[in-house]
């Protein structure tokens, strides 16, 4: 798989190429909903939907009550700042946004 530099916005990747980076950071796409993503890691899982204008991440039950806590990331994001934003522990990431 030959992607587009990390440093690359994400609007710049064609659809594909955004699927085969999901896939290759270990999410499953639901078959039924296929801009759905999900991802189980061992201490935490997470929901991935690509809306219009970004990729809305929701951490399932991260928060300190047990709730979960999501996040709205702009496709204008590098490739790299969605990897550090989304695929480390949700408890202690910054939120990296675009306002």
């Amino acid at each position: 798989m030959i992607l587009p530099s990390t440093d690359t916005p994400l609007y710049n990747h064609p659809l594909p190429d955004i699927e085969r980076w999901l896939a290759s950071k270990g999410c499953q796409q639901d078959v039924t909903n296929l801009h759905c993503w999900s991802l189980h890691t061992p201490d935490w899982q997470a929901e991935i939907t690509m809306e219009v204008d970004s990729l809305v991440v929701r951490y399932l039950n991260a928060g300190d009550d047990g709730e979960d806590i999501q996040r709205s990331f702009k496709y204008s994001l590098t490739r790299q700042d969605l990897e550090e934003v989304i695929f480390s522990d949700p408890l202690t990431t910054t939120s990296k946004q675009d306002a």
